[in-house]
């Protein structure tokens, strides 16, 4: 069975080298083996630049210790050193051809699983109840969902939880609208509905004080558990997760509703955490609200920043939820790892909810808790993407207008039958969605545009999905299964096992910075050597001899597993026919 990723394998050797010929230990991690540019070589080593100092010696010294020591005629043609002294590796022919060979028997494609799991609560998605899902919405659950993915294809458990923004004054203010209206448990509204009242109360809770009174009693009814009230929230929270899982399914993001952990889930909680804080000292009364101050964070002032976890009315908002999610999550549920996959602005909020969660003893110095940030997504004009009546993209019909853009793509190109293409259409369209948005670096804004997210060229889901599809014809074309032994012979060849055998290196790097774009450049790359390949080496063309012709055969079925794996990780489907 093939095992692991190339590098680590290539810097155990120089770790063990180092050892042998200067007495240094250091990890494979520490060897710095890099994918190299420079003709005639796979991978470069770095380790002399960052060690040289260390031992008191010129890195070429360093490195000619590392070419003199290194045990691995198995695996690397002679090791060379250039310049100050980086050592260039190539690896053998007949072991890249073996490795790739070996690849196909694996359902893994020689990704490992991870040796210690954790146990990870991911927060996403998070809208809000009683508004229809926007454009705002689909960062953070695709990022999610291909966290998610990621993390679990390694071996970790991953719990998902989506922080509905279900409580508060925002629902006092919508319930005491729906009784003036006449409202009763049991009537029929749609999520628009909802929609448009929430904004009709937004504007009478600004204009009548005897609303915004009437709404604020109307919250307190709420969180008293106040029947009649209650029956109206659940009809608002029901409707809501109908629409967003409807959302969910046509965007292939894995949320479901027992997924679900609003913020009213979290409220029987919040007076054991002010309590809890306050008995270990943490808290102090500013301006009649209890806060936590958590060292390091000031105001352009000077002065301490305070997360107010109750305010000077008596009520709750989201930083004392926070921190009760917090201490949820690592107390109650027993996970290891806080992931919060949310836009960029909020990041010192995290950050200071983090820090006063250390305080409390929630986080330990055996959790991490990270913030997933990302940042906004722009139209052509380079501001935030709106309808053009100024108001917010609606997501679901976002989604609807890639599948409508996407069938006519399909249809100029494909001969499948109607029902066939729509299947497709659907894979293309919500596909290019989420590729154009998962390729970029998550921290950047990006420019949505229908024409570059659907190209045929360039680094999109449609080219790597066409790039699978032509995998899969000449397979089906073939009048023989893929197997038998891989050679390299010729450079397109040797290009792509190199490009394959590289998969776990690239689900690494996606995986531990939660940047998914680094495996979209990976499978961008494959794409790419396996065009190079088909274009210069003929598969199925007669006069090709039979061990080349089978060769190639297991190198293009190996093409289509990974293009199939990389992108079903990112929630994106592969048809086998467009």
């Amino acid at each position: 069975m093939a095992h692991g990723d190339v590098g680590l394998e290539l810097g155990a050797r120089v770790a063990a080298a180092l050892r042998r010929g200067l007495g240094v230990a250091i990890t494979p991690d520490e060897a710095v083996i890099r994918p190299s540019t420079r003709a005639g070589a796979d991978y470069q080593c770095n380790a002399a630049m960052s060690l040289a100092k260390r031992v008191g010696r010129p890195p070429r010294e360093v490195a000619q210790a590392i070419v003199d020591n290194l045990d691995s005629d198995d695996l690397v043609d002679e090791p060379e050193i250039a310049g100050p002294g980086f050592v260039n590796l190539r690896l053998r022919d007949d072991w890249l051809a073996a490795r790739a060979g070996e690849l196909l028997g694996d359902e893994r494609l020689g990704v490992p699983v991870a040796e210690r799991p954790r146990r990870f609560a991911l927060d996403y998605s998070s809208p809000n109840v009683a508004k229809e899902m926007h454009v705002g919405h689909l960062r953070s659950s695709i990022i999610g969902d291909a966290v998610l993915r990621l993390l679990r294809f390694t071996g970790h458990e991953v719990t998902p939880h989506n922080h509905l923004g279900d409580w508060g004054t925002p629902f006092g203010m919508l319930i005491e609208h729906l009784v003036d209206e006449g409202w009763a448990a049991g009537g029929e509204h749609t999520i628009s509905d909802l929609n448009g009242f929430y904004q009709e109360a937004r504007k009478k809770f600004d204009a009548d004080p005897g609303f915004a009174d009437r709404s604020r009693a109307r919250v307190v009814a709420l969180q008293g558990g106040d029947e009649p009230t209650l029956a109206l929230w659940r009809e608002l929270v029901d409707e809501s997760t109908r629409h967003f899982q409807k959302v969910y399914e046509l965007l292939g993001v894995e949320l479901t509703p027992a997924d679900t952990y609003g913020e009213s889930f979290y409220n029987p909680y919040l007076d054991e955490v002010i309590a809890d804080l306050e008995a270990k000292g943490l808290t102090e009364v500013s301006g009649g609200a209890v806060c936590v101050f958590p060292p390091g964070f000031t105001n352009r002032d000077g002065e301490p920043l305070p997360l107010i976890v109750r305010k000077s009315d008596g009520g709750y908002g989201y930083h004392a939820t926070d921190l009760a999610t917090v201490r949820y999550w690592t107390g109650e549920r027993g996970m290891t790892d806080l992931l919060y996959v949310v836009g960029t602005p909020q990041a010192q909020h995290f950050q200071m909810v983090f820090a006063a969660s250390r305080q409390a003893g929630y986080l330990t110095d055996d959790h991490t808790a990270v913030h997933i940030g990302f940042g906004s997504i722009l139209g052509e004009d380079g501001k935030t993407i709106r309808t053009r009546a100024g108001g917010s993209v609606k997501l679901a019909d976002l989604l609807a207008e890639a599948v409508e853009h996407a069938a006519e793509t399909v249809a100029e190109r494909s001969s499948l039958p109607a029902g066939a293409q729509a299947d497709v259409a659907r894979a293309v369209g919500i596909g290019a969605v989420k590729y154009a948005d998962l390729s970029n670096d998550r921290e950047k804004d990006y420019v949505f545009t229908w024409a570059r997210m659907l190209a045929k060229e360039g680094n999109t889901s449609v080219y790597l999905q066409y790039a699978n599809a032509r995998c899969q014809s000449v397979l089906r074309k073939a009048d023989e299964a893929p197997d038998g032994p891989v050679t390299v012979a010729e450079p397109a060849e040797r290009a792509l096992a190199l490009k394959l055998v590289q998969l776990p290196a690239a689900l690494a790097a996606a995986t531990e910075s939660y940047a998914p774009h680094k495996l979209c450049a990976y499978l961008y790359d494959t794409a790419s050597t396996f065009t190079t390949f088909y274009d210069t080496c003929p598969i199925l063309k007669p006069g090709v001899e039979p061990a080349t012709r089978r060769s190639r055969l297991v190198l293009t079925a190996l093409t289509s597993a990974v293009l199939t794996l990389g992108l079903g990780l990112l929630g994106i489907a592969a048809p086998p026919e467009l």
